[in-house]
């Protein structure tokens, strides 16, 4: 059976700073933005290519905003990525280098910490052995 990861809540303090935030300089997709009630507001973004999206709201969620990191993207060029990120007025690391790829980090307004990662070319020769 597979498991498919669908949806990470990402606490925030301003719902609409932050679907501003998403869509208008990170490149999301805006998928549903529900007012349930007074209480509960629910809004999904979803990173382009991706088949898991994020989850904003009010009345989601009980832990503090910008509590969310380690949240993770993979772009095939980590420059092309970082350039559209820059340009788009997102405060972005400098590529960093690793043996595991290589990585710039970001954060939403309220914190939540975001890397992008591209991942290294695989040697089919060290796999199999």
């Amino acid at each position: 059976m597979d498991w498919k990861l669908e949806l990470v809540a990402v606490p925030v303090t301003d719902v609409d700073r932050a679907k501003a935030f998403y869509t208008d300089q990170v490149g999301f997709h805006a998928d549903h933005d529900h007012t349930v009630s007074d209480t509960i507001r629910f809004v999904q973004l979803t990173p382009p290519g991706s088949a898991c999206s994020i989850a904003l709201g009010k009345g989601l969620l009980d832990t503090p905003p910008g509590s969310a990191q380690g949240l993770q993207l993979v772009v095939a060029d980590i420059h092309a990525a970082r350039a559209e990120l820059s340009a788009r007025g997102v405060a972005v690391s400098e590529v960093q280098e690793f043996p595991w790829g290589s990585f710039v980090f970001f954060a939403d307004p309220d914190g939540n910490g975001w890397a992008v990662q591209q991942l290294p070319v695989r040697d089919a020769s060290a796999q199999a052995g």
